[in-house]
Order: C-alpha cells, then sequence, then structure tokens
C-alpha cells in the first residue's frame, strides 16, 4: 500500500493548512484523546526513567549486609491453630 506523490502532497497541505490555522483536532474528542494518549506515554516513560535509576542505584550504591544469625535464637516459624486441637 503507497501513496501517490499527490496524496502525500494533499496530506502535507492539509496538516499544514491546519497548523496555520491553529485547528490540529477536528472535536474535542480528538483532543482528549490526544491528552490521554500523551499522559499514557508520559507515564511510560516516568516508569522507564525510574526503572533506570533503580538500577543505577542498585548497582553502584552498596547493597546491606546479610544479618548475621544468632545460632541458639532461632524464631518459631508458622503458628499455631487451636482450631485443630481435640
Amino acid at each position: 500500500m503507497s501513496l501517490s506523490m499527490e496524496e502525500l502532497e494533499a496530506t502535507a497541505q492539509e496538516v499544514l493548512g491546519r497548523l496555520k490555522s491553529r485547528q490540529l483536532f477536528q472535536s474535542e474528542w480528538d483532543t482528549a484523546a490526544f491528552v490521554v494518549f500523551l499522559t499514557f506515554v508520559g507515564t511510560v516513560l516516568l516508569l522507564l526513567l525510574l526503572v533506570i535509576a533503580h538500577c543505577c542505584c542498585h548497582c553502584c550504591c552498596a547493597s546491606p549486609k546479610p544479618r548475621k544469625v544468632r545460632p541458639g535464637k532461632e524464631r518459631p516459624k508458622g503458628m499455631d491453630n487451636w482450631a485443630m486441637e481435640p
């Protein structure tokens, strides 16, 4: 599906005419859809920036040392189920 040169020129003229008239969108729904799209793209870019910052800080900064477990003091794991008692 290729556009001919005349169709391409007509599309370019239409876009330039809208730019000159400062009416880029035909309706308020077009404007709202564009705002939603920009919000989505901005959110994705912000999340990517946060992931990159997290990865850089995690790799560069010193990681916390593991806690030492004392041999005589282990915590009991789980909890008692009193409903199972006779």
